[in-house]
C-alpha cells in the first residue's frame, strides 16, 4: 500500500483508529510515537500520553525517589483515560489533565484534545488495563534492555524533569524495575507487535508503519 493510499484509508475510517505504543520507561516508545506522528502528519494524527493521567499524589510525596510509587497502575487514572478513549472513538473532544512532574500535582487546567482519524496512545502500562485495551485497534510493545532503559531514564529525568541523579537511581531500583518486571514486561503478550527499542529509529518506524498498513488492508 502506498503512503497516499494508507493516509486516505485512515481519513475514511468511520471511527478513529487508536494505536497503543508501549514498553518500559526509557524503551524508546515515546520517540517512536513522535516519529509516527511526523510520518502520518498532524492533520490526521495526534498523540495522547498516559502520563497526563497521573493522579495527584503531592500530599503523599516525601522525597525524590521516596515512597510514592509512580510506576504502579494505581498511580494513574485509567478510568478517566478509558472514558476519554470511548469519547474519541465517537469523534467527541476530550479535556486532557495537565500533570506537573516537578511538583507532582495535577493542574486545575486541562488541554482540549480534538478527535482525529489516527490517535497514538503512548504509555508504559496501557496494555495492563483491560478497559484501555478494549479501545485499541493495534498495539506495539517496544522491548529494550534494562541497562539501556535506565541510562535513557536517568538522562530524561535529570535534564527534562529537574530531578537529582540519586533520586532517579533510587526510584529505578525500588520502583521502576520491580513494577516493570511485574506489570510492564508481561504485558507484551497483549501486543500485536513486539519490536526492538535498540534498533535504529528508522528501522523500528518502518516495521511499525508496515504493520499498520497491513492492518488497514486486512480491516478495509
Amino acid at each position: 500500500m502506498r503512503v497516499e493510499d494508507s493516509l486516505e484509508r485512515i481519513k475514511n475510517n468511520r471511527t478513529p483508529l487508536i494505536i497503543g505504543i508501549t514498553g518500559g520507561s526509557g524503551s524508546g516508545k515515546t520517540t517512536l510515537a513522535h516519529n509516527l506522528l511526523n510520518h502520518f502528519g498532524k492533520e490526521i494524527c495526534s498523540l495522547l500520553a498516559q502520563d497526563s493521567y497521573y493522579i495527584d499524589q503531592s500530599h503523599l510525596f516525601d522525597e525524590d525517589g521516596g515512597s510514592v510509587n509512580f510506576d504502579h497502575p494505581d498511580s494513574l487514572d485509567f478510568k478517566l483515560l478509558a472514558e476519554h478513549l470511548s469519547k474519541l472513538k465517537r469523534f467527541l473532544p476530550i479535556e486532557v489533565p495537565l500533570y506537573d512532574f516537578p511538583t507532582h500535582t495535577r493542574s486545575k487546567k486541562t488541554l482540549q484534545f480534538n478527535p482525529v482519524p489516527l490517535i497514538l496512545l503512548d504509555g508504559t502500562l496501557i496494555l495492563t488495563q483491560p478497559n484501555i485495551q478494549t479501545h485499541l485497534d493495534f498495539s506495539v510493545f517496544v522491548k529494550t534492555s534494562e541497562t539501556v532503559r535506565f541510562e535513557r531514564r536517568l538522562f530524561r529525568d535529570t535534564q527534562e524533569r529537574g530531578r537529582e541523579a540519586s533520586g532517579v537511581k533510587k526510584q529505578f531500583s525500588l520502583q521502576v524495575k520491580p513494577m516493570h518486571d511485574r506489570f510492564v514486561e508481561p504485558s507484551q503478550d497483549n501486543a500485536n507487535l513486539v519490536c526492538s527499542g535498540e534498533a535504529s529509529l528508522e528501522m523500528i518506524s518502518h516495521e511499525v508503519i508496515s504493520k499498520i498498513k497491513n492492518f488497514l488492508l486486512q480491516n478495509k
